[in-house]
């Protein structure tokens, strides 16, 4: 059905390009009016992020308690919960559109990163005291510098996240605070990719490769679906993006 515009109408009551997802139909990862936001975690093509971060967890979780557990053990078991989290948060910003929707998404969105990023905090000290010992060295894989960026990158996400919605006026203005939003939202995306490369990229490692035999192929078939499922639901306008004349341009 085309309203008198020639748009496309949906059953949100969305119109137009700016609410289009990235890929897929109008309104297909818009959340309804009067809808719950954790109908957020599911709509549109939220259910392949979700297969991907769960059965990511489950390999992870499941190469662990099948064996001994150590002190490092808590290492990985943190991490990977904290993705969890963090996928969660994404999944449940990404459909709002009105200002009520996103008031609410944005506190849940902050409550699960706060969650995550707790939870990696914790992971990331482990790491550092079973580092500590002899023997240990630093940075040695591609799996320790990943995840020494990701660390950087999301704990400055985080700061950037906060200071822009709680205490606007440090960046010059509440508008100067809301026109770098698309650059938090990118940068969010880019970061959690970091972080799954990262959890592929542990099973690299000599711990994985000796002790917990993580196969690669199923950690990146994961990884590659929480994207699928992430992506799609991508809306241009919330990156400053917008189709103009068959072009999509930067703002």
């Amino acid at each position: 059905m085309a309203s008198a515009t020639g748009i496309p109408a949906n059953p949100n009551g969305l119109r137009g390009t700016e609410d289009e997802p990235l890929l897929g139909r109008v309104g297909d990862a818009s959340q309804a009016e009067g809808q719950p936001l954790y109908m957020n975690l599911w709509i549109g093509t939220a259910p392949i992020a979700q297969a991907g971060i769960w059965i990511l967890v489950a390999i992870v979780w499941g190469a662990i308690f099948s064996h001994k557990l150590i002190f490092f053990s808590a290492h990985p078991l943190l991490n990977s919960a904290g993705l969890v989290f963090i996928t969660q948060a994404a999944l449940i910003l990404q459909p709002t559109h009105t200002p009520s929707q996103k008031r609410s998404g944005t506190l849940f969105h902050g409550l699960l990163h706060l969650i995550g990023l707790s939870a990696l905090l914790v992971g990331l000290i482990i790491i550092e005291i079973n580092k500590a010992g002899p023997g240990h060295e630093h940075f040695k894989s591609p799996h320790a510098i990943l995840g020494l960026v990701t660390y950087i990158f999301m704990f400055l996400q985080a700061t950037v996240g906060v200071t822009q919605y709680y205490t606007p006026n440090i960046y010059g203005s509440v508008d100067k605070a809301k026109s770098i939003y698309k650059y938090h939202r990118v940068a969010g995306y880019v970061i959690a990719t970091l972080g799954l490369a990262t959890v592929c990229a542990a099973s690299w490692t000599d711990f994985s490769l000796d002790f917990l035999h993580i196969q690669h192929w199923a950690v990146i078939l994961a990884s590659v679906l929480v994207l699928a499922g992430v992506v799609p639901r991508i809306k241009l306008q919330k990156l400053g993006l917008k189709k103009d004349e068959g072009q999509v341009r930067l703002e």
